[in-house]
C-alpha cells in the first residue's frame, strides 16, 4: 500500500506503510508526535508521544513517562483520511516522516502545512481519489 498526499491540487504517493506526524503545540511550544499505520485501506493511529503537558495536551489513558516524553497508545478508530490545515498562528507545521522503500531504508521527511491556509489531505492511495 501506499499514502498519499494531496495538496495544492497535486499528489504525492508515498510507499509506506508506516509514517510519523510530529509538530510544535501553538500555545505550549513543545512537541507531539504520532505514529501511524497503512492497514488496508484505512490509517490507524499505533502510538502518541507528546514532551510534556499543558494546554490541550493532555496525555492519553495508560501513557507512560519515558525519557521525557509522555507516550501511549490511542484508543480510536482507524479512519479513511487525515485532514490538516494551516492556521498560520503556529510555530510549525507538521513533519511527516517514512522509512524509504529503497534499499539503504533511511527515513525520509516531509515539511506540510509551512503557510497559512495550507490544506493538506492523507489517505491510502485509492481511497477517495488519493
Amino acid at each position: 500500500m501506499a499514502l498519499c498526499l494531496v495538496t495544492a491540487g497535486k499528489t504525492l504517493a508515498i510507499a509506506a506503510s508506516a509514517f510519523s506526524l510530529s509538530w510544535v503545540h501553538s500555545v505550549e511550544k513543545t512537541e507531539w508526535q504520532e505514529n501511524w499505520e497503512v492497514s488496508g485501506q484505512m490509517l490507524v493511529l499505533r502510538q502518541a508521544r507528546v514532551k510534556g503537558s499543558g494546554a490541550g495536551m493532555d496525555p492519553g489513558d495508560g501513557a507512560r513517562l519515558v525519557d521525557g516524553w509522555w507516550v501511549w497508545q490511542p484508543d480510536t478508530p482507524p479512519v479513511e483520511e487525515l485532514n490538516l490545515a494551516a492556521s498560520g498562528e503556529t510555530v510549525s507545521g507538521w513533519k511527516l516522516c517514512h522509512e524509504d522503500a529503497g534499499h539503504d531504508k533511511a527515513q525520509k521527511c516531509l515539511d506540510l502545512g509551512t503557510r497559512k491556509a495550507d490544506t493538506i489531505r492523507l489517505a491510502v492511495c485509492g481511497n477517495n481519489d488519493g
